[in-house]
């Protein structure tokens, strides 16, 4: 019997874009079962691939390109999109990875990193005349607690002897004066922020405690870089009110503190992309659900992509003729860092290839490898 199968996965931070992913394992599955109906529905969660997600979701999407200082100053060909909304200025969407990532610096740089790229970024896109901004902010290099973002867009954060500190983290502390009259304001329709860390700012869940490590932060530079990152929320709550003990404060790095002072709203990341792909028809039409992400971890049931997708497909269920038959959905991870929970299928490629290493260096193989077990399986 012909089945519609539904690939929406996630990318392989560093390894694969959603994209690959997805089309590896249906071409894997097309090469079991080729009447097949394989829709492929690359998904992102407001880190990297957030923009390919939002360009496939609307066709006459514009990339418009800017070259923007790296997290470690660098310069950055990136680009931002233009949604062209019909009767007003457009949407753009830019993405924090793409312009302040992590995956640009050669070497972690935990206390120099910056996002100074992505407030260029931004400052572009409010120069084309947009009056709307969606902002992606995963996958950021730093932990500058969005100190770039603000000066790039105008903010002036200077030291007791009125000069501006330097980037990154290791300025926050020198900051004496936080001067938000040069800042440009949000667009006319606003900005949304999509991001899925629900983390404050500073303490033992903060930015620093929780995703310092993956940026660099150690042993010995932990106190420092948190005694930074509270002075400089200190000043800028006192300036805008805005809340480092608000959830998502601490995602990117702090960004999202910045981004709440500055009055951007936010949304769950993986949800607001589902919506603008529109995955639940998909899912209302499928028989299987493939979905997954580089590492399946503790982290993957707070809305992150595969829980989310998999979610979406048990309350959507496929409607068949005569009878109403759950959804199977499938999970392909590249490592699992915690047990799969809630997936009728699951696998890992680390498993596939034999190890982490072998799976990494050429994923898209074992991808498809996972897509043709899956459509031998009786799913």
């Amino acid at each position: 019997m012909k089945r519609t199968v539904v690939v929406a996965p996630d990318s392989y931070k560093g390894t694969a874009r959603a994209v690959e992913v997805a089309e590896s394992i249906a071409a894997g599955w097309r090469s079991v079962r080729p009447d097949d109906d394989v829709r492929c529905v690359p998904m992102a969660d407001g880190g990297e691939g957030t923009l390919e997600a939002f360009e496939r979701a609307h066709p006459g999407a514009q990339r418009m390109p800017v070259a923007v200082s790296g997290p470690d100053d660098r310069r950055v060909d990136a680009y931002w999109l233009l949604l062209p909304d019909i009767g007003t200025g457009g949407t753009g969407v830019v993405e924090l990875a793409g312009t302040s990532g992590i995956t640009l610096l050669h070497r972690l740089l935990p206390l120099e990193a910056h996002t100074v790229g992505f407030g260029q970024a931004v400052r572009a896109a409010l120069a084309a005349g947009v009056d709307r901004l969606v902002l992606a902010i995963g996958g950021s290099a730093s932990t500058d607690g969005g100190a770039g973002f603000l000066t790039a867009l105008g903010a002036r954060l200077l030291d007791h002897d009125g000069r501006p500190v330097q980037p990154g983290n290791a300025g926050l502390a020198e900051i004496a004066q936080v001067d938000l009259g040069p800042l440009l304001p949000l667009p006319p329709r606003g900005a949304v922020v999509l991001s899925d860390v629900t983390n404050p700012l500073v303490g033992r869940r903060g930015a620093v405690a929780v995703f310092g490590p993956q940026k660099g932060i150690e042993t010995g530079l932990e106190r420092r870089a948190e005694s930074a990152l509270a002075h400089f929320a200190e000043l800028l709550g006192e300036a805008t009110g805005a809340d480092p003990n608000a959830a998502g404060a601490g995602a990117a790095g702090g960004t999202g503190f910045a981004l709440s002072a500055w009055g951007a709203t936010t949304a769950s990341g993986a949800a607001a992309v589902a919506d603008e792909l529109g995955l639940a028809a998909h899912l209302g039409v499928a028989d299987v659900v493939i979905t997954g992400e580089g590492s399946y971890d503790a982290q993957s049931e707070a809305g992150k992509v595969p829980s989310l997708v998999r979610d979406l497909a048990h309350s959507a269920r496929a409607v068949r003729p005569g009878a109403l038959v759950p959804v199977s959905v499938a999970l392909v991870a590249g490592r699992f860092g915690a047990a799969p929970r809630g997936f009728d299928h699951a696998l890992e490629l680390a498993a596939l290839a034999g190890g982490v290493d072998a799976a990494t260096s050429d994923p898209l193989r074992w991808l498809h490898e996972a897509g043709r077990r899956l459509a031998s399986s009786p799913l």
